[in-house]
C-alpha cells in the first residue's frame, strides 16, 4: 500500500546538498531527517553515489534530500563521482551549498558550483557547517565573507548538534521556491461532478497486482477535483460507457490502445492518454506536439532515440523498445537506428539524432525532464514523448490534443 499512501518522490520538493568531501554533507543529511540516513566518516569521499531520503518538512509538505559526494572529488573515480553530483544539479528544487567552517579559505569550488546552480535557476541557501570551531567574532566575519563573496544567503549550523536542527529547517523553509507546486494533471479537464473514464490495458506489461504509478496520480487526481473515476479494461468500455446515463466528461486510456479505444469511443467524447496528461504536468505539451510532427518527416539514414526516465526489466513486447521502434521503422524504413538511453544516461551530444521520444517521465520532476526538453531545444532536436508520438501515428494526434485547447 505504500505506493497509494505514500506521495511519489518525484513530486517531492527536492533539496540537495552540495558541497566539498568533508563539508559534513552527510552528518547535514542525517540532522536535518533526524535519521542516520547517511554514512558517516571523517574519510573524505565517504558519499560515493546520491543518497535519497524522504521526510516531511512543514509547512512545505514532503521532501526529497539529496546528499552527494563532494565536488571537489579527485582522481578517475573521483571524477566519476562528480558526474554524479552534476547530474543533481537538474534534479534538485532547493541547493545547499555547504563550506565547513575549518576549510573555507579558498572559495574557487563554492564560486563555480554556485555558478552552475544559478544556471540551472536552482534557489541557494549557504550552510556554514562545524560553526563550533570559530567563536562568536570569528563567525559572524566568516558568514558575512561568504555571503559577498558567493552571493548568497549564509547560516551557521553543526550538524553533530541536534539544537541546530530547528533553525537550519526554518531557513530551509524560508529560502524553498514559493512557485512549487503539484503537477496540474486532469483537474481542469472536467467539471465538479463529470465523469471519466479511465482504460487501464491489465495485460502483460501490467505490474502485478497494483496499477501503475500515472494510473494512480490521476485517480486521486479525479476525487481531489470532485469528479467520479470508473475505470475499466478496453474490452469492458462498451459496457462501461451503455451504463452511463450521461457520456462521459472525459476519457483516458493507456497510449498504447489508442487505436482500439478511439473506435469504440464517440468522436464527440474528449480523449486523452495517461502518458499525455503526464507529458503536459512535467514538460511543454506544445514542444511534444511539434516534435511529433517530425516522425512523417523521417528517413530510413536516420537515428532516434528513445529515452526513460527509469531502468526496468524489458520484456517481449516494451512499448519504449519494442513497439514504438517497430512503429517507426514501418514509416522511415528498415534502415531506421533506434538508440535507448534509461535513466540518468542522456546523451550530452543530441546532434546526431533526428527525433528524440521521451517516456512520461512519472518518476522525474518537472525540473529534470525540462532540462532534457532545454538541452533538445539547444541543440535544435525535436522532442516528443510515448502517449503524443502513439497519437501521431495512429492518425488521432488532433484528437488528442483538443482537450487542452486554450490550456497549452
Amino acid at each position: 500500500m505504500s505506493g497509494l499512501n505514500s506521495t511519489p518522490r518525484a513530486n517531492r520538493l527536492h533539496i540537495g546538498i552540495f558541497g566539498k568531501r568533508n563539508a559534513g554533507k552527510s552528518s547535514l543529511a542525517n540532522l536535518i531527517t533526524g535519521q542516520n540516513a547517511a554514512l558517516v566518516s571523517d574519510k573524505a569521499g565517504t558519499t560515493t553515489d546520491p543518497v535519497c531520503k524522504s521526510m516531511e518538512l512543514l509547512p512545505l509538505g514532503p521532501v526529497e534530500i539529496l546528499d552527494t559526494a563532494g565536488f571537489d572529488d579527485e582522481g578517475e573515480l573521483g571524477r566519476l563521482r562528480v558526474e554524479k553530483t552534476e547530474e543533481m544539479l537538474n534534479r534538485a528544487d532547493l541547493a545547499l551549498l555547504v563550506a565547513a567552517a575549518d576549510a573555507c579559505g579558498d572559495l574557487s569550488f563554492e564560486r563555480e558550483w554556485r555558478e552552475k546552480l544559478s544556471a540551472a535557476n536552482t534557489p541557494i541557501l549557504g550552510v556554514l557547517n562545524k560553526k563550533d570551531l570559530l567563536s562568536g567574532g570569528e563567525l559572524q566575519t566568516v558568514l558575512e565573507k561568504l555571503s559577498a563573496e558567493l552571493e548568497i544567503k549564509f547560516v551557521a549550523a553543526n550538524a553533530n548538534d541536534k539544537a541546530c536542527r530547528a533553525e537550519l529547517l526554518s531557513a530551509i523553509v524560508a529560502a524553498a521556491p514559493l512557485d512549487f507546486e503539484k503537477p496540474v494533471l486532469c483537474g481542469d479537464l472536467f467539471k465538479q461532478g463529470d465523469t471519466v473514464v479511465l482504460i487501464a490495458p491489465q495485460d502483460k506489461q501490467a505490474p502485478k497486482g497494483r496499477l501503475i504509478l500515472p494510473q494512480v496520480q490521476v485517480i486521486r487526481d479525479i476525487l481531489d477535483n470532485r469528479g467520479s473515476a470508473y475505470i475499466c479494461t478496453p474490452e469492458e468500455l462498451p459496457t462501461v460507457l451503455a451504463s452511463l446515463k450521461q457520456p462521459p466528461a472525459l476519457a483516458i486510456t493507456d497510449s498504447q490502445v489508442f487505436a482500439k479505444v478511439a473506435k469504440i469511443l464517440p468522436q464527440e467524447t474528449p480523449l486523452t492518454s495517461f502518458s499525455i496528461i503526464m507529458a503536459r504536468a512535467k514538460g511543454e505539451l506544445s514542444q511534444f506536439i511539434s516534435g511529433a510532427r517530425k516522425i512523417g518527416s523521417l528517413k530510413a539514414a536516420d537515428k532516434v532515440l528513445i529515452a526513460e526516465a527509469c531502468t526496468h526489466a524489458p520484456i517481449n513486447e516494451d512499448i519504449g523498445r519494442v513497439k514504438i521502434p517497430r512503429r517507426l521503422k514501418q514509416i522511415a524504413g528498415e534502415g531506421l537506428t533506434v538508440d535507448i538511453a534509461a535513466g540518468a544516461d542522456f546523451p550530452k551530444d543530441l546532434s546526431p539524432y533526428a527525433l528524440i521520444i521521451h517516456c512520461g517521465g512519472c518518476m522525474f520532476t518537472r525540473k529534470q525532464l525540462m532540462s532534457r526538453l532545454i538541452e533538445a531545444a539547444e541543440q535544435n532536436v525535436p522532442i516528443t514523448n510515448y502517449g503524443v508520438a502513439l497519437a501521431y501515428m495512429n492518425g488521432i494526434l488532433d484528437r488528442v490534443v483538443r482537450v487542452f485547447e486554450n490550456r497549452l
